[in-house]
């Protein structure tokens, strides 16, 4: 059941001493790439607020999409649970956003994340301040794993660092894991099929960006650093991709600059 007092869950954000992210702030060599390190942990959550826009607003929402789909199964040790991925977990996020709304005999939460970094990170802190909940992270490749039947998959803004030839396989392993019911909440950076409309929300997203402090310089290293790591698909070839692994419908139910959120039904 959810928490029956009126002290607010806590989130990433709130638990978390984290610093700003200053990693653009200086030139770094044109041929650095980023990665998930050490140093994007110290400030992740502070870079994930300045630069995805209604990053908190998904993230609020999946507790809600949640109450609506999970349904609980003897699976383990007798007890009756639901069990949901999430998948490129970072430091786990959505995991705590579902724990904050959803007893510790209500739900089964596993993150996985091939970061050892971030793995590393969200165990401790999600160790911390949900001690009783059934949660596992699992530092491995989210390709590789085998998915266990579960009734939620969150692809948090993960899709995008997969190499393109892969993200198929992965979405049909998703949907092949879903029991009958079951939800796929996929989130990713997108670009717009015409292009005068889409150089202008790129434009829009740099201003978002400018709005929260980042410089010229941050915008444009950080844009370097992610060429050929972050690559976007449209909405379109989301949509088809979802269509063609098997899923019966879905809907684009968020959308901010060139970010969108599409819940996926089985």
């Amino acid at each position: 059941m959810p928490h029956s007092d009126h002290t607010p869950s806590p989130t990433i954000n709130s638990v978390i001493n984290t610093g700003a992210d200053t990693l653009f702030t200086t030139p770094l060599d044109k041929h650095a790439r980023f990665s998930f390190d050490e140093q994007v942990v110290a400030c992740f959550p502070d870079m994930i607020r300045r630069s995805v826009p209604g990053y908190g607003q998904v993230l609020a929402m999946l507790p809600i999409f949640a109450r609506r789909h999970l349904r609980h199964r003897q699976h383990k040790k007798g007890k009756k649970i639901s069990r949901v991925y999430d998948l490129g977990t970072s430091l786990g996020a959505v995991l705590f956003a579902l724990a904050g709304e959803f007893g510790a005999d209500e739900v089964e939460l596993i993150g996985i994340d091939n970061s050892h970094p971030m793995t590393e990170r969200a165990t401790a802190l999600l160790g911390e301040h949900y001690p009783n909940h059934d949660i596992s992270i699992i530092c491995d490749d989210i390709n590789e794993m085998a998915l266990l039947e579960c009734d939620m998959i969150v692809l948090n803004l993960t899709l995008q660092f997969l190499p393109p030839a892969k993200r198929a396989e992965l979405l049909q392993k998703c949907h092949d894991a879903l029991a009958d019911g079951g939800i796929l909440i996929l989130t990713e950076k997108v670009h717009l099929l015409d292009e005068q409309n889409d150089a202008w929300q790129v434009e829009r997203y740099y201003d978002f960006k400018r709005a929260n402090g980042y410089s010229e310089l941050e915008i444009s290293g950080k844009r370097n650093a992610l060429e050929n790591v972050l690559i976007t698909d449209s909405e379109y070839q989301h949509s088809e991709r979802l269509t063609a692994v098997g899923f019966a419908r879905q809907m684009t139910w968020f959308r901010f600059l060139n970010f969108i959120s599409i819940i996926a039904f089985k």
